[in-house]
């Protein structure tokens, strides 16, 4: 397996992150979206497990615009400073600002030589999931698989609301949502799902029994080893799609 620092440009300056990808083979491309703590050992463990699963994976640091990892302290606990923190990585992510990143880290990972030709995916972990979609519906051309794990937000009384995107998708969707989720609670998934079967694309949404927000992700107090793999699997069985197609 080699892991290597790369750099991305975009149309807003220059993206840093890593590449994940066997030696001398040439895989699906997937970019893996990092929940708002950033590149760190937890995701680098997962990016790196995907990458084994036989796909070559892209893991930029969203948060180019404000700095370079490590962008906040672990464990994150809720304060005035954090919440200001977090605020500052989050708000630069305007709709406009991620559609402009969608096509540089498709387009950057479409070139390296160790990726096959053809469909990629993008997965998306709690607020990433939003932009999972998003870079679904920006690039649909070339994303024909996208996964969000408990993401937020995905339906809201919005005119920027990621569920307002679908008609724009072309890629099979899957969802797996936490319980007890504040950002996305049950009337929202409710909400979310129907949208889903009205865009008529293929999809799956389901819940996590005993699984709470960030669940999949090692370096969080609530995570679920268990309903951790079993994401893997739902995700690794998503992506298998891309190989028919490659």
């Amino acid at each position: 397996m080699i892991e290597e620092a790369v750099e991305i440009r975009t149309p807003d300056g220059v993206a840093d992150g890593f590449l994940f990808h066997a030696e001398g083979e040439r895989n699906p491309g997937v970019i893996h979206l990092t929940d708002i703590g950033g590149i760190r050992p937890a995701q680098h463990d997962m990016a790196r497990k995907l990458s084994g699963a036989g796909f070559t994976v892209l893991m930029p640091n969203l948060f180019y615009r404000t700095g370079k990892p490590p962008l906040v302290q672990f464990p994150i606990r809720q304060s005035e400073e954090v919440n200001k923190r977090l605020a500052e990585l989050r708000d630069p992510l305007t709709p406009e600002a991620v559609a402009r990143d969608a096509s540089a880290y498709v387009d950057y990972l479409a070139a390296n030589a160790a990726t096959v030709g053809g469909p990629m995916g993008v997965v998306g972990y709690c607020f990433a999931g939003a932009i999972a979609m998003r870079i679904a519906a920006a690039r649909p051309d070339r994303i024909r698989a996208a996964a969000s794990f408990h993401a937020g937000r995905l339906f809201a009384e919005s005119s920027d609301s990621p569920h307002l995107l679908l008609p724009k998708i072309r890629a099979k969707l899957y969802f797996g949502h936490a319980v007890e989720d504040r950002s996305m609670p049950k009337e929202a998934i409710e909400k979310f799902e129907a949208a889903l079967a009205n865009w008529g694309g293929e999809f799956e949404s389901e819940t996590y029994e005993g699984a709470h927000h960030s669940w999949t992700v090692s370096d969080s107090p609530v995570y679920n080893p268990a309903q951790s793999q079993r994401a893997f699997d739902k995700l690794t069985g998503l992506l298998a799609t891309l190989k028919l197609n490659s």
